[in-house]
């Protein structure tokens, strides 16, 4: 049982903690090595570009976004805007019509963001494709700093850095941007390293000779579409400087709706993507999907219930007492946590609880995304979260 136990605990540790440290470690050591990977010059000839924009009934933000899309930097000539509000029902299509400088994708069947994308990706002849959602605002420069990058023939994908905007803590989401500020320094690393595992659909591009279509019900199309790519030996880089920004979920039950589904969406990745379970083709790569994402996705939440409960047990037996620290550690963790559940029932604003209410939160979602997605009720298509309004 104490075996078991501390085996546990360490691969809990290592998922959330350890992992990280470990790719500090491996960083610096690759700096001493080969020294510090320079990014490409922003001074170059750029590569042509169709920047992609999946729309869905936005209606309310889709005049912004035209803006920030128009605005956006890029060697003229060589961009082209390219549109899809397949299954829109209000006046999203009308609107961007009315750009003649966008070129518009619109059917009245839904079905799903990657058909979408797919339709899109027949009309696309640039070398490079660059995907954003509807709801999502890039810096100016986003293009310009992601397509550097593919001077370098090793690359096949870029990801940007998704920035979650916050005016208020007064709920659980606060614990959000935490997240992604921690998941924005391990991507940084992961590049450095070697490779990114995998992108974030609110921002990332992919050379158009290495795109492969997925499987229509696929759940996490950004996600299997860069892996994919990974898959043929090429790296994905991340660029932090080129970002996109969207308000956080409008309330922990919007963001638990989005996290299944991201959850669901990682096994059903994890069980089509077998080549990168092994380590003899892309062993670095292999290392870094394991450790940051299929550990995540699969065995550690449950490892967390079972630690807990061996804890109880062991305490109970022997009353041993570092195991008595730890179990005080844990019941002091998880207390917070629900510290913070109560109070975001109140809208009271203590921040520090709802990051251990968050993180909790996130665990529980991929409990219920695997058993959703083993029960077949997890559609490909996006149920939208409602998010903060401006």
């Amino acid at each position: 049982m104490e075996i078991l136990f501390w085996i546990s605990l360490f691969i809990v540790f290592y998922t959330f903690l350890g992992y990280g440290i470990v790719l500090y470690v491996l960083v610096r050591i690759r700096r001493i090595v080969k020294g510090k990977r320079i990014y490409p010059s922003l001074d170059q000839d750029f590569p042509t570009l169709t920047l992609v924009v999946a729309a869905y009934n936005e209606e309310s933000l889709i005049e912004e976004k035209i803006r920030n899309t128009i605005d956006l930097k890029y060697p003229q000539g060589k961009l082209n805007l390219l549109f899809v509000t397949d299954g829109s029902t209000d006046r999203t299509p009308d609107l961007i019509a009315r750009h003649p400088e966008i070129k518009l994708m619109h059917s009245a069947a839904r079905s799903g963001k990657i058909m979408a994308i797919h339709r899109a990706m027949h009309e696309v002849n640039t070398e490079i494709v660059v995907y954003t959602d509807a709801n999502t605002f890039l810096n100016k420069d986003a293009l310009l700093l992601i397509a550097r990058h593919y001077a370098d023939p090793t690359v096949g994908a870029v990801s940007g850095e998704k920035r979650v905007l916050q005016d208020d803590v007064s709920d659980a989401t606060a614990g959000e941007g935490f997240y992604w500020k921690y998941e924005s320094m391990l991507k940084k690393w992961d590049s450095e390293l070697y490779s990114v595992v995998g992108a974030a659909g609110e921002l990332f591009s992919v050379r158009r000779s290495l795109y492969k279509e997925v499987e229509p019900d696929t759940i996490l199309d950004d996600f299997m579409i860069s892996m994919l790519i990974a898959q043929q030996g090429y790296r994905i880089i991340y660029e932090p400087e080129a970002y996109a920004s969207e308000l956080s979920s409008d309330n922990i039950k919007e963001e638990l709706k989005r996290k299944v589904r991201i959850a669901a969406g990682g096994i059903q990745s994890i069980l089509r993507l077998k080549k990168l379970m092994t380590p003899f083709e892309h062993p670095l790569l292999w290392f870094q999907y394991v450790s940051h994402r299929v550990l995540r996705w699969t065995a550690t939440p449950f490892l967390m219930i079972l630690v807990f409960i061996l804890n109880f047990i062991i305490c109970l037996r022997s009353g041993n007492p570092i195991y008595i620290l730890i179990l005080f550690g844990q019941v002091v963790f998880y207390g917070a946590s629900l510290a913070g559940w109560l109070l975001e029932k109140r809208k009271i604003k203590i921040k520090a609880l709802f990051v251990p209410y968050y993180f909790c939160v996130m665990n529980y979602a991929v409990i219920a995304g695997i058993v959703r997605y083993f029960k077949g009720s997890q559609s490909a298509a996006w149920e939208k979260s409602k998010r903060k309004t401006a």
